[in-house]
């Protein structure tokens, strides 16, 4: 499916339908202001205008709340403590960076394994898991059956899709003995999760997915990662307009500007950079 070119701008032929209501209470997880820091500097410019745009997001405090990873974690923690487990399976870089930073304060995952996986849009307003390298999901995993225990760790879960899919492809009775964990998420999607196996999150966001609560990473709002579709490259937010004036009602232009301006510094061949 190619784009269409309206002026100089490219837009999604099927755009209309992944529409999305204004969130009674719009969760951003900062996980770019560090990631900025480092690869620019304390005194940099793009550091600047990234605390520019927190500041901005953060103009409806009732609505818009900005999320730690601190905070995250000790909440997570508060939940109860793990024996080691055998292996963790990390779903990404973002689900590896989770078991990594919970193993540093925990010791639960000495083990980490990660799989290439990604919610990728479908065009029709559907999302699909798919891998991010050419080997399937299912060739991914590694041998199971001498693992006494599995975790199965993301930073996020939102719909659940991406989790009940690395799930599923688990053996069932290796489920028996599976743990899923992740850092934030809608707690309405959680029971889907939990129809797999038992499931630890730190902070869980009570409300209907969408029109009461919504979640995103700051990075997607500035980077090329946020949005994925198939055969063409990725997109971040500040290019589907129509999100942008949802997520931020009566200031969207002026969030989109800071995030154009960030993300020329970011990636100034216009080409999605690795991240983290």
């Amino acid at each position: 499916m190619g784009l269409a070119v309206k002026g100089d701008k490219q837009v999604m032929p099927n755009a209309k339908a992944y529409a999305a209501p204004t969130p009674g209470v719009f969760y951003i997880h900062d996980d770019l202001s560090e990631y900025v820091q480092r690869k620019q500097g304390e005194d940099s410019l793009a550091l600047h205008l990234t605390q520019q745009l927190f500041t901005l997001v953060h103009r409806d405090p009732q609505r818009v709340v900005v999320l730690k990873l601190e905070d995250q974690m000790e909440q997570l923690l508060a939940r109860g403590d793990h024996p080691p487990f055998a292996l963790a399976i990390g779903i990404g870089h973002a689900g590896e960076r989770v078991a990594q930073q919970l193993h540093t304060r925990t010791g639960w995952f000495p083990a980490i394994h990660r799989v290439d996986v990604t919610r990728e849009e479908d065009g029709d307003g559907g999302y699909h898991v798919v891998s991010t390298t050419p080997i399937p999901l299912a060739q991914q995993l590694p041998a199971l059956d001498a693992a006494s225990s599995i975790a199965v760790v993301d930073d996020t879960v939102f719909s659940g899709l991406t989790m009940r899919t690395v799930l599923q492809a688990l053996p069932p009775e290796v489920r028996t003995r599976t743990h899923a964990f992740c850092m934030r998420g809608v707690a309405a999607s959680l029971p889907g999760i939990a129809a797999f196996c038992p499931v630890s999150i730190g902070f869980a966001a009570p409300g209907r997915l969408l029109d009461e609560v919504s979640f995103i990473n700051a990075s997607g709002m500035v980077l090329r990662v946020g949005i994925r579709h198939p055969n063409r490259p990725s997109q971040a937010f500040f290019e589907r307009p129509m999100w942008m004036h949802a997520w931020f009602p009566g200031y969207a232009e002026e969030v989109i500007a800071l995030c154009q301006r960030l993300n020329a510094i970011m990636e100034p061949d216009g080409q999605p950079a690795p991240f983290p």
